[in-house]
């Protein structure tokens, strides 16, 4: 492997995330770049906002710190193989997309056979060959193959803070006031307000 993650650290990470796979080791490899550029966040202070749902998340966080509990993970349901990273202190981040041209046609094959709805058996013996192909060169290659490294799009968000809770007075549940909307005269919170505010 061409990462200076240890093979344990790399097999709790897997075992942290459930199985192994390429979409992991993508996300392996994006946090090694993170912190080759910027640090952990033991030592300073690092925000990851993920453009994807896909499993390179898990390793984010089991990698970086960055974690959706401590408010320094931000999903953005982009569709996007991108991750962006920004240090606190200095401000200094960067985007970092998946290169789309890297090992772009096995990663075409690895779509098609995992798109068949009911795969022969040789089909699914193919396609564990193909995403195991996929993950050994995801962690063979050098970073500045996987990704294309670009100035932030996203702003660095703040801080995570401490809000008021207020009551919604719909369904009578505390909600925090950054996610209440007020309809009709109401305060309601997004689920309520989701339901009654409906465009037709």
């Amino acid at each position: 492997m061409n990462t200076y993650f240890s093979e344990d650290l790399i097999k709790n990470t897997i075992g942290f995330h459930g199985h192994q796979c390429p979409g992991l080791a993508i996300g392996v490899r994006a946090a090694e770049l993170c912190l080759r550029e910027l640090g952990h966040h033991d030592e300073s202070s690092i925000v990851a906002i993920c453009e994807t749902d896909m499993c390179g998340v898990d390793a984010i966080q089991a990698l970086t710190g960055c974690t959706v509990g401590k408010g320094n993970l931000i999903f953005k349901d982009h569709g996007k193989m991108a991750f962006t990273f920004y240090r606190r202190k200095d401000g200094k981040g960067f985007r970092a997309l998946l290169n789309p041209d890297f090992i772009s046609e096995l990663r075409k094959e690895m779509s098609r056979l995992m798109a068949i709805e009911a795969p022969s058996a040789e089909e699914q013996e193919k396609c564990t060959q193909v995403r195991t192909e996929c993950e050994r060169q995801y962690y063979e290659a050098d970073l500045a193959e996987i990704f294309i490294k670009q100035e932030p799009q996203i702003r660095m968000p703040r801080p995570a803070a401490i809000l008021q809770s207020l009551v919604c007075e719909e369904c009578g549940e505390a909600h925090m006031e950054s996610r209440s909307r007020q309809f009709a005269g109401r305060t309601l919170c997004l689920t309520c307000f989701e339901r009654v505010e409906q465009k037709i």
